[in-house]
C-alpha cells in the first residue's frame, strides 16, 4: 500500500511539474514566449527563448487539481513552435531584431554598442514578438554580465555535482527530481558554502561569475531555483542542455556532451579575459569533456574538480589516466570525495580565503552530525 502511493504520488508530482510552465498563461492560448535566462559580458550578451501556439484551456477544466495539470501537459505537448516570428530584444540603447527557427526557438547575440551599467550584474531586457495574423507579446528577461573587477570564471554541472540525482540510475533520479520537494532535494555536504567561498574569491570581496550547466529538462527550471535559493547556492544562468520528450518531433533526449561542450566553448569565448575552473562528476562523461577543453585551450583552464560519486575501481583509474595526460599542463585534475578536499586544494591555490575554506569543513561537519539527514543523502 505504502509503494502504491509513493508512486502515485510520483505520478502527480510529475505530472504537476510538467505543467507548471503554462501556469504563468493562466490558461490562454494562442502566441505565446518564454525567454531563458541570459547572460553576457559588455561585449555581447546571449539570450535564448521559444516562441510558440498553444491551446486555450477550456471553462469546464477545474483552476488546480490533477485534471488541471493532466490538461496542461496535454496543452504543452501539443503546443507547437511558431516559425518566422520576429523578436526583438532591448538592451539599454542595444536592440536586435531575429527570427525564430521552424520550431520556434531563438538564439540573440546581441552586440553590446552602448555600453551597459558596470555598478549591477543582472540586467533586465525587453522581448517583443509579433507574427503576421497575431498580436505582439511584451515580456521580460534577466541578463547575467560579471562585473569588471571579476578575476576568475567558475563553469559547474548540477547534477550529481550540486545536487545529488542519481543519474546513474535513471529511475531513481527521476523519483528525486518529481517527488522531493526543493528544500528535501539533497544538496552534497558543504557545497553551499563552496560555492559561496569560490564566487567571494581569495579575497572575500570577488564577485566571480559561476556559470552552471545541466543535463536536465526545461520543466525543472522553476525547481532548481527554488533549490538553489533554499540553499543559499549562489545563482547564475542555469543553463540547461537538452528538451526532454514534450514534443514529437524530439521523443527523447539529446546527447549531453555535446551540447554542454558547446556551451563551454562558447563561454570561454565570451570571458575570454578570465582563467576558469571547471566543476563535474565522476558519473558520466564530465572528467573527459573538461580534459577536451584543457587541451583545447591552453592556460585557461586552472583547475579541474570531479566529485566522486561511487568506487568504481575501472572508473577511478581512467580518471587517473585522464589526470596524468593533464601533467604537463596548467591545470590539475581533483578527483574528492567531498567538499573538503575541493575546498583545500582552492584555498592553497588561492582561489577562496581561509575564511571560505573554515565555512565548508563547518558545514560538512553539521551535516553529517544531522543524522536524520544524513539518512535522506
Amino acid at each position: 500500500m505504502w509503494l502504491v502511493r509513493q508512486w502515485t504520488s510520483f505520478v502527480k508530482r510529475l505530472v504537476h511539474v510538467n505543467a507548471k510552465p503554462m501556469k504563468r498563461n493562466f490558461g490562454r492560448g494562442g502566441m505565446m514566449v518564454h525567454p531563458y535566462r541570459g547572460y553576457g559580458s559588455q561585449r555581447e550578451v546571449f539570450v535564448m527563448g521559444r516562441v510558440f501556439r498553444q491551446l486555450a484551456l477550456g471553462r469546464a477544466i477545474p483552476r488546480r487539481g490533477i485534471f488541471r495539470d493532466t490538461a496542461d501537459v496535454a496543452r504543452r505537448i501539443f503546443r507547437r513552435g511558431f516559425a518566422n516570428a520576429e523578436v526583438e530584444l532591448v538592451l539599454g540603447g542595444n536592440q536586435l531584431c531575429v527570427t525564430t527557427d521552424r520550431d520556434g526557438y531563438f538564439d540573440v547575440h546581441l552586440p553590446i554598442s552602448h555600453a551597459l551599467p558596470i555598478d549591477v550584474s543582472w540586467h533586465v531586457a525587453d522581448i517583443k514578438v509579433k507574427a503576421e495574423g497575431q498580436r505582439s507579446v511584451n515580456t521580460q528577461v534577466e541578463i547575467y554580465v560579471p562585473p569588471p573587477e571579476a578575476d576568475l570564471l567558475v563553469i559547474s554541472d548540477i547534477d550529481d555535482t550540486v545536487m545529488f540525482t542519481g543519474v546513474a540510475e535513471k529511475l531513481k533520479m527521476l523519483y528525486r527530481l518529481f517527488v522531493h520537494k526543493p528544500h528535501r532535494r539533497t544538496a552534497f555536504p558543504g557545497v553551499a558554502s563552496l560555492y559561496q567561498a569560490l564566487h567571494r574569491g581569495g579575497s572575500d570581496k570577488a564577485e566571480r561569475p559561476i556559470l552552471y550547466v545541466s543535463r536536465g529538462p526545461w520543466a525543472i527550471y522553476e525547481m532548481l531555483e527554488t533549490f538553489f535559493q533554499l540553499n543559499r547556492i549562489p545563482v547564475g544562468p542555469i543553463l540547461f542542455l537538452r528538451e526532454w520528450g514534450l514534443s514529437l518531433r524530439h521523443p527523447w533526449p539529446r546527447r549531453a556532451e555535446a551540447h554542454k561542450r558547446e556551451l563551454i566553448d562558447r563561454m570561454l569565448t565570451l570571458f575570454d579575459d578570465l582563467p576558469c575552473i571547471l566543476i563535474g562528476d565522476s558519473g558520466q562523461h564530465d572528467p573527459e569533456v573538461y580534459s577536451d577543453v584543457v587541451r583545447d585551450y591552453p592556460g585557461r583552464i586552472k583547475a579541474i574538480y570531479i566529485r566522486r560519486i561511487d568506487r568504481d575501481p575501472a572508473r577511478e583509474q581512467a580518471i587517473q589516466n585522464l589526470r596524468n595526460q593533464l601533467a604537463d599542463t596548467d591545470c590539475q585534475l581533483v578527483l574528492a570525495a567531498d567538499s573538503v578536499l575541493i575546498a583545500e586544494h582552492a584555498h592553497v591555490e588561492g582561489y577562496i580565503s581561509a575564511r571560505g575554506l573554515q565555512a565548508v569543513k563547518r558545514d560538512v561537519k553539521e551535516s553529517y552530525q544531522d543524522a536524520p539527514t544524513n539518512k535522506s543523502r
